[in-house]
């Protein structure tokens, strides 16, 4: 059986369709049973992953077809979570690498593939999306082509097959006009193209661990692909890292392989196959899982560094534990290290009163996902303004991360966008037309600049832009950037604020709350279109007479209050701010809420 294991990986850009053509390639190799109920996009299991639409950690399923296994791994479009991509590409003999007919090649395809390369892999071009209308399969072949010569793929690797398909739809064919009966095609391709590791089955026991998930009722559980020798049930094993030092040992209690989406209890895992194995309480990713006898460590893929951090401490707001139940800073401490552990794209750090801590990651998104699983568990936190991580060069010099963006957008906007760009230190390497009026941006920008970008982003092409973000590289740190130019409103009192003085008070700038809303002094309720910040009072109701007036409260029309994200939040911050988030609310403040000790603090310099 293990010569017919084949370990495949789904590479692809954000939204290019991965998760729906795997939802078919299941239904149509049988499976599921006639009868089964089966959501869409099931390989997005989590409760974020189904809001958003988008993979964030990458899973594993598998496929019967002909005589032979094929392990498929989900995983993530997004850059910011990349590392989970380079991670499950150690476990892959081959690869599919879909591109979407009408965007084609687009920044995140030339990072995975980039990845998939180095690897040795030979990927299959599966060009996705074929009955979109405005499909232009024949001119995203040369694209691809083009970018597969640009990577250095080698002889090889360049004599890749292509598939036309639309995963939706459920068909894939050789041709762009063929028959478009089913997914038959690319499974047989994928049998046929992607050759099962040559492994040693006599070799003692030995695995990389890729994934880790924390089960309730398994414990820890790590998947990976057995690299050499049979994995058996209740065999002693040992965990070993990549510097080849013991991290833990024990018994393997329990081994899964996956069937579908499935986890079936095995007795025997060959080498070749994709398990998931328990009885390790301290094993990490990374880590290799072995017979006792072995010494050497399965070298790893390393990961690329975080480019962003965060701080966070306790929710130290008058509002304090009103919403959330976790509060304290051993929680989080504890909620954080949980997290540095399962996700090698984030690291964590604390000060020496282990009060503070700080969570660093690939950029706002990731973040943004950490942050808004901890306000879901029942957390209150103080959340820092993001700071990008600086490096230096051999020579002293200072180097900050650098992102390629990529934008399409109507013609008529292109303009605008140039300027806000520009504002922000971003260079433009590259204008093309696409047709229809449309053109394609590409830049180079500082990370620092672009913090928050995509709202702003959307409003200048009147939400009709696609923008992409991938990080570049470490380059020259290019100065001063200026920050918020709009100075905050604060309240000055605590209670609820009133839609009377909420209404007058509109006339100074945009609100952040409205009718009703709890308030506190040093709470930023609102921002100025004008520098400086302002005390005003949200809480000022209207003066009772006994005369009687024409104008009543009924009258009192409020603008509706902009919902921001997370990351959109964060990226207004100035640097003496900071975010309270809880289960229910997200509230911008200063760092320092009485405005005497504020004023001290801006005296002294030291600005918190």
């Amino acid at each position: 059986m293990s010569n017919n294991i084949r370990n495949i990986t789904i590479i692809a850009h954000v939204d290019h369709g991965k998760t729906t053509l795997i939802d078919n390639l299941m239904k149509q190799s049988g499976s599921f049973r006639e009868n089964e109920v089966v959501d869409e996009r099931l390989m997005d299991s989590g409760e974020l992953e189904k809001e958003r639409g988008i993979t964030i950690l990458a899973k594993p399923a598998s496929i019967n077809w002909k005589n032979s296994r094929v392990n498929i791994i989900d995983t993530p479009g997004h850059r910011d979570f990349a590392a989970e991509v380079e991670r499950v590409l150690s476990m892959a003999d081959g690869a599919l690498l879909l591109i979407d007919s009408a965007e084609g090649v687009m920044p995140q395809t030339k990072f995975v593939l980039s990845k998939a390369l180095k690897q040795g892999l030979k990927p299959i071009v599966v060009i996705n999306k074929l009955d979109k209308t405005d499909q232009r399969a024949n001119e995203v072949l040369d694209e691809t082509f083009d970018l597969f010569v640009s990577l250095d793929a080698n002889e090889e690797q360049l004599d890749f097959p292509v598939l036309y398909a639309s995963g939706r739809s459920g068909w894939a064919d050789t041709e762009v006009d063929g028959p478009r009966t089913n997914l038959n095609p690319l499974l047989d391709l994928i049998v046929e193209h992607v050759k099962p590791a040559q492994l040693d089955r006599t070799k003692p026991f030995a695995m990389l661990s890729t994934l880790l998930y924390a089960d309730s009722f398994l414990g820890r559980s790590l998947v990976g692909r057995i690299t050499q020798g049979t994995a058996k049930a209740n065999q002693s094993i040992k965990a070993i890292n990549l510097n080849g030092k013991k991290v833990d040992e024990g018994k393997l209690t329990k081994i899964f392989r996956y069937e579908g989406t499935k986890k079936v209890p095995i007795e025997v895992g060959e080498a070749g196959d994709i398990v998931v194995v328990a009885g390790l309480e301290k094993a990490n990713v990374a880590d290799t899982i072995c017979d006792p006898e072995v010494v050497e460590p399965i070298p790893a893929t390393p990961i690329d560094p975080p480019t962003m951090s965060i701080t966070i401490t306790v929710n130290t707001s008058p509002l304090a534990g009103t919403e959330g139940k976790k509060l304290t800073s051993t929680q989080i401490r504890d909620r954080l290290l949980q997290e540095a552990q399962n996700n090698v794209g984030i690291s964590f750090s604390e000060n020496n009163g282990n009060d503070s801590f700080v969570v660093s990651g690939r950029g706002e998104l990731m973040l943004e996902i950490l942050l808004t699983q901890m306000r879901r568990e029942g957390f209150e936190m103080t959340v820092s303004p993001p700071k990008v991580l600086y490096k230096t060069d051999d020579n002293g010099n200072k180097l900050e991360p650098i992102e390629e963006i990529t934008m399409d957008l109507d013609e008529e906007h292109s303009s605008k966008v140039i300027d806000s760009m520009n504002r922000r230190k971003g260079k433009l390497i590259d204008l093309k037309d696409t047709g229809k009026n449309k053109k394609r941006l590409i830049f180079h920008a500082p990370t620092r600049g672009l913090m928050g970008y995509t709202s702003r982003f959307l409003t200048l092409t009147k939400g009709n832009g696609v923008i992409n973000r991938i990080f570049h590289n470490y380059g020259p740190f290019e100065g001063d950037m200026e920050g918020r130019r709009n100075g905050a409103l604060i309240s000055m009192e605590k209670g609820k604020a009133v839609a009377f003085a909420i209404f007058n008070l509109q006339a100074r700038g945009e609100m952040f709350v409205t009718h009703n809303d709890p308030v506190y002094p040093g709470m930023i309720v609102g921002l100025s279109p004008k520098p400086g910040d302002m005390i005003i009072n949200v809480m000022k109701g209207k003066k009772l007479t006994n005369m009687r007036t024409q104008g009543t409260d009924e009258n009192v029309v409020l603008t509706p209050v902009r919902k921001m994200s997370i990351a959109e939040q964060l990226s207004m911050l100035n640097i003496d701010e900071a975010l309270e988030i809880t289960p229910d609310s997200c509230r911008l403040r200063k760092a320092i809420l009485d405005p005497h000790e504020r004023k001290k603090s801006e005296k002294t310099g030291a600005a918190a």
